[in-house]
């Protein structure tokens, strides 16, 4: 019988994404281990996990390296690899330098985006409110990614927005699942609209109090999902 942990990763494991093999492993690891399907203090062994998932060991190494590479776990030479999961304090410390990189990309984008950009970006908002309860769940988010995909698109700030996709990548998974309550959706549209009419005023003081607060919000749903998940 499959043992518990290789379980958790395997059903994960989305073979029929059109991806390689060793990135499929990496991102089914990634998302067990984040979500707290592998607690902290976990050994990983690489030969068990490879016969049991009837992989090779090459994309089993693969996964791991890129996982100590993100600080997910912590290997040795000799030795198995240590999950190190991650926490409400690391879920904090991510929202706290979230707050000033989202800001200052929207400060910038607001200055660089012309008028046209402005109707494009309310159509986007408008279209997510008339559907909000008519489309799938996946379709919210994705309408909620776009919107903040603009912002970085037209912030020409590219290292920023490599910063922010790094950090955006540990919580995605919790995001995900607090967006699916239409109390957070409602809420984070709402917070949407605000930050928009913020950007057409060009008011730097409002963009940076109501992305503290819409981060804020998001920052209480995740650690809620987090704490559900037994992470602390």
């Amino acid at each position: 019988m499959m043992d518990a942990v290789v379980q958790a990763v395997a059903k994960n494991l989305d073979l029929s994404r059109n991806q390689p093999l060793k990135d499929l492993v990496f991102e089914a690891f990634r998302k067990t281990i984040i979500l707290g399907d592998i607690p902290a203090g976990t050994r990983i062994n690489e030969k068990k996990f490879a016969e049991e998932l009837n992989v090779s060991r090459t994309p089993i190494r693969y996964a791991m390296r890129r996982l100590a590479e993100e600080d997910l776990v912590e290997s040795a030479p000799g030795m198995s690899t240590l999950v190190k999961g991650i926490t409400i304090k690391d879920a904090y410390e991510i929202f706290d330098i979230r707050k000033e990189l989202d800001a200052l990309a929207t400060r910038k984008a607001m200055a660089k985006m012309t008028e046209d950009d402005f109707v494009t970006l309310r159509k986007l908002l408008e279209q997510t409110e008339r559907e909000i309860d008519q489309v799938p769940d996946t379709t919210v988010v994705s309408y909620f990614t776009d919107f903040n995909q603009f912002i970085y698109n037209h912030c020409d700030m590219p290292h920023l927005v490599s910063i922010v996709f790094k950090l955006q990548a540990y919580l995605v998974y919790f995001r995900d699942i607090s967006i699916m309550s239409r109390e957070r959706r409602v809420l984070a549209l709402q917070e949407h609209w605000r930050i928009y009419q913020a950007m057409v005023n060009h008011d730097e003081v409002q963009i940076n109090l109501i992305i503290r607060e819409h981060l804020g919000q998001s920052l209480q749903f995740i650690i809620k999902e987090m704490r559900e998940h037994n992470l602390d």
